[in-house]
């Protein structure tokens, strides 16, 4: 387990810090997803091409995994981070360079393995400056990344809009990130990790994490579903105009940020257990609206649901993980990251596979069912799992 942090700095200096590695990463990961449309066009691309492409980033994160949980248990966070943020930018210059598909998918890989340094490292960081807090921050935290995103994207829109290629954007926001990553840098919490011995450095889910581990599963599977699909679904069921297919999907995104911002609050006064399931009513409930209602309106109050409903799990149960007494921080985050990122990776092309098989409106009323899963597996948490607490900020990290 962790030794005890050191630090000089105030409990809110670290919260800035720590966000502002948050924000680092949404921004150099929107960056790229702002460009794809252009990337595609500019190799010359199928969509069969791009879809191989794109799956090589998710593989080369969950390929990083062992890697990375070696890395935490030998240095600190804020080591890692600083490494991982500088890959970062990096690897985002060497996408624009790319000139053919196999170029592309090669520095894809690189990428989500720089995604996973980053990932691991700033939810480590923010576990661990969470327990210098008596109130909930974790889901903040996430809510910076998915702002990140907004303005990332929003960078985007603007290059396109000039015509400015995408090498020039990238090595922009590439200086950009790399200055605020050493600016930043010192504003972060030192830990001193203690080397696991006698236990592997990278493992599955013990007993204690399992469940935890699932929910993780359940709500990435859906909240990729809803980055893949969402805007199709709104497209080709509910029939609107591109637009509003579009504003949809921003409805969504806009709900799950909020969700974030305002979720710790909702944590501290109603405890971590009472928001899992809620958050897993809300992803049914969402999702079956917008199944045996697909209207306007009423798919597109569904998918406000669904985004509050994903919008607090996955950092509630970063921060439950990290009370671990068996494992690390690092290696319980390294272990319930890896079955999340199964979810966000293998279940979206398979409501592509059902659609095609059946419709799509059927591969949503499936999805809808991991939010039942998530009340379930919520409902079996054993109160000493901490779930009750009102305060995610006790035990303190050891």
């Amino acid at each position: 387990m962790d030794e005890k942090p050191t630090h000089t700095r105030s409990p809110i200096q670290l919260r800035i810090g720590a966000a502002a590695f948050f924000f680092i990463s949404g921004f150099g990961y929107s960056t790229w997803a702002s460009r794809i449309p252009t990337v595609k066009q500019e190799l010359h691309l199928n969509e069969a091409q791009l879809g191989t492409a794109l799956f090589a980033l998710p593989v080369g994160l969950m390929l990083t995994m062992p890697f990375t949980s070696w890395l935490l248990t030998r240095y600190s966070s804020r080591a890692v981070m600083l490494l991982g943020s500088l890959f970062l930018c990096v690897i985002l210059v060497m996408i624009a360079l790319a000139n053919n598909l196999w170029q592309l998918i090669l520095v894809l890989l690189l990428f989500g393995s720089a995604r996973n340094l980053m990932t691991l490292s700033i939810n480590t960081q923010g576990v661990t400056v969470q327990a210098l807090y008596k109130k909930s921050i974790m889901a903040t935290f996430h809510g910076i990344w998915s702002l990140a995103g907004f303005a990332g994207a929003a960078v985007g829109l603007l290059m396109v809009y000039f015509n400015v290629l995408p090498v020039y954007h990238f090595i922009f926001v590439s200086l950009a990130l790399a200055v605020c990553t050493l600016y930043f840098i010192g504003e972060t919490l030192h830990q001193k990790p203690i080397p696991q011995s006698r236990r592997p450095v990278f493992s599955l889910p013990d007993k204690y994490l399992l469940k935890f581990s699932l929910i993780c599963f359940a709500c990435m599977a859906c909240e990729n579903t809803m980055y893949d699909w969402s805007a199709l679904y709104f497209q080709k069921i509910v029939n609107p105009g591109k637009t509003i297919a579009t504003g949809a999907f921003v409805l969504y995104l806009v709900a799950m940020t909020s969700g974030r911002f305002f979720g710790d609050k909702v944590v501290t006064n109603l405890g971590i257990k009472t928001v899992l399931k809620f958050s897993g009513i809300f992803i049914f409930c969402g999702l079956a609206m917008a199944v045996v209602l697909p209207y306007t309106v009423t798919a597109g109050l569904g998918f406000v649901l669904v985004g509050f409903g994903v919008s607090c799990v996955v950092p509630m149960v970063f921060a439950l993980a990290g009370k671990s007494k068996n494992m690390s921080s690092s290696s319980a985050l390294a272990s319930i990251s890896t079955v999340g990122y199964l979810g966000f990776v293998l279940v979206p092309p398979f409501v592509g596979y059902i659609a095609n098989a059946a419709s799509l409106r059927l591969s949503f009323g499936i999805i809808a069912l991991f939010g039942g899963v998530i009340v379930y597996l919520v409902s079996k948490l054993d109160n000493d799992n901490g779930a009750e607490s009102s305060s995610i900020a006790a035990p303190v990290l050891e």
